[in-house]
């Protein structure tokens, strides 16, 4: 579709040289052609005209271009574009623009905190981030990946201190007789444990106030010996096995660099330090904030009255160390829609002393993902949806409805369901319907391209090469050929859910095809199955972008 946009556009150009009209081009219904254009409205206040006599001006032109077999004028003034077959067919050979060549970009996500639980959003940001590095590694950029972890803060205090008083002091032997897979509930029924305790015992609070300064001092020394300092480094080691464990279960690309929190820390509360002093900063009540009304947002802390970094410090510091390891030409952090102001305002302070890496950062924010019938999750409460809460009740679900049998539907299942929603709003995970065979899921899209194989595998025909085809074919040729377009569209807005709509509407234009014409043993069998050869690999293509296996057989 670029080629006959940049034709139109130079038609345009020549025709009305002043205008500064950009032309679009959207697919239309088949009864009105294969493309649309209202660029002759768009035109007619600006040259005087009529639309209708525009657009007749302009079909002229087009009539003249090869790869059209039919101009017409409907409307107002809308004109409709139909191809010829061999451009068609040339579309599908193609493949989506890499818009981002020579690009350096940074993808930070999933973001889980050693010492409390994973939870169901922390799987939502792992798999959303998983795609949209899949799309813009496809256009060209080099892609980073990044994971950002709390290991020091406020929850790592609460967390320490139940885990001492649960050990009975700094006993670093009693952790031996935790078991390996019972480390994560325990770690996280520890930081519940601890924030009641902050909440309602004001002498536990003052002690895990103290806990936190010495996690903080811990690092600063480079503490490996101490008791303490060995019950902090191996309780972050679980949480740190146990993400990788998820990671690979969930099949997503490994990351390129972990940086926790400990790592930013120091840049960040120097920086901080040091823009107080050039008035970009302010004290408040012996903390330091930045002042965020005069710019429209919030004021926030990034010192805190005990002269401990906030989240708000570390995420200066993080930022910095990206743009001085990477130099990135863009940085994506994808996060919950409740740390949208928060992120504001934090960029927003970075912007008066390091404008380049504030300017360049894209926040892209989700939301609340619960169980259907589920609560909002509160780790601190107790009450979350865990990420492995989720992938059992998919198992579960699979279990019971006898189909999905392997890791690969379940793990398809949960992504799927995941992506194919426009991330901003929030997400109500229902097992059965994600695993189902019969809707909109990822283990339908699986089976339809394992049919799509299993059609292919019938035929003892050699392949024939595309050149004539019917009004059916055509049909079926056409959704192909939207493909590339829907993933430039999914690259340059960072959705993946385009992506599933597209692939879901694509299997049922392949279905109508399939339910009323003939494949195997038919006379166009060799050119059929040709076309089903490209629709398999155009859908295994976009799995592959969302992080789905493609199986030959299911």
């Amino acid at each position: 579709m670029s080629t006959l946009q940049n034709s139109l556009q130079q038609i345009i150009d020549k025709h009305y040289p002043d205008s500064n009209v950009e032309v679009t081009l959207t697919r239309t219904t088949p009864e009105h052609g294969d493309f649309a254009t209202n660029v002759a409205m768009q035109l007619t206040k600006l040259v005087g005209k009529n639309p209708r006599e525009i657009a007749e001006d302009v079909a002229v032109s087009l009539r003249q271009h090869k790869d059209i077999a039919v101009v017409e004028i409907a409307g107002p003034g809308f004109i409709n574009i139909r191809i010829t077959d061999a451009a068609l067919l040339a579309m599908l050979s193609s493949e989506p623009t890499q818009s981002l060549v020579g690009k350096k970009i940074l993808v930070e996500y999933s973001d889980p905190n050693p010492f409390k639980p994973l939870h169901a959003g922390h799987l939502y940001t792992t798999l959303v981030g998983d795609s949209i590095a899949r799309l813009v590694q496809q256009a060209g950029a080099e892609t980073i990946r990044l994971n950002f972890g709390g290991d020091v803060g406020r929850h790592v205090g609460i967390s320490m201190w139940a885990i001492i008083r649960s050990l009975g002091g700094e006993n670093l032997h009693a952790l031996d007789s935790i078991l390996e897979q019972d480390r994560p509930t325990w770690l996280g029924q520890r930081y519940v444990e601890g924030t009641t305790a902050f909440e309602v015992d004001e002498k536990a609070k003052a002690e895990i106030i103290e806990i936190n300064k010495k996690v903080y001092a811990l690092h600063d020394s480079n503490d490996h010996d101490s008791d303490f300092a060995k019950i902090y480094w191996t309780c972050r080691d679980w949480s740190y096995t146990y993400f990788d464990k998820l990671y690979n279960e969930l099949g997503v690309v490994p990351f390129d660099r972990y940086i926790p929190e400990s790592e930013v820390t120091p840049l960040g509360l120097a920086t901080v330090k040091e823009q107080l002093a050039s008035g970009v900063y302010a004290q408040s009540d012996g903390a330091v904030v930045f002042l965020g009304e005069p710019f429209g947002l919030h004021t926030r802390v990034f010192i805190n009255s005990e002269g401990l970094p906030t989240y708000e410090a570390k995420d200066v510091g993080l930022s910095l160390t990206k743009w001085q390891d990477y130099h990135f030409d863009s940085s994506i952090i994808i996060t919950a829609n409740e740390q949208m102001q928060y992120m504001q305002t934090v960029l927003k302070s970075i912007e008066q002393f390091a404008p380049e890496p504030a300017n360049r950062t894209i926040h892209l924010t989700h939301g609340v993902v619960k169980l259907q019938g589920g609560v909002k999750m509160s780790s601190r409460k107790g009450n979350i949806v865990s990420a492995m809460d989720i992938i059992n009740e998919a198992r579960a679900a699979g279990a019971a409805s006898g189909i999905a049998a392997n890791e690969s539907t379940v793990m398809a299942a949960i992504k799927y369901a995941f992506l194919k929603q426009r991330m901003g709003g929030d997400i109500i995970y229902d097992p059965q319907e994600s695993i189902s065979m019969a809707g909109n899921s990822g283990p339908y899209l699986q089976y339809a391209h394992a049919r799509a194989r299993s059609i292919l595998q019938k035929s003892s025909l050699t392949a024939a090469q595309l050149k004539d085809i019917d009004a059916s074919e055509r049909a079926l040729a056409i959704k192909i050929s939207e493909y590339n377009e829907v993933v430039v569209r999914a690259q340059i807005e960072y959705m993946p859910h385009h992506i599933c709509t597209y692939l879901y509407e694509l299997t049922q234009t392949f279905n109508r095809f399939y339910e009323n014409e003939q494949v195997i043993g038919s006379e166009r069998e060799a050119v059929r199955c040709s076309l089903l050869d490209i629709y398999a690999n155009t859908l295994k293509q976009g799995l592959g972008l969302l992080g789905i296996d493609a199986p030959e057989r299911m």
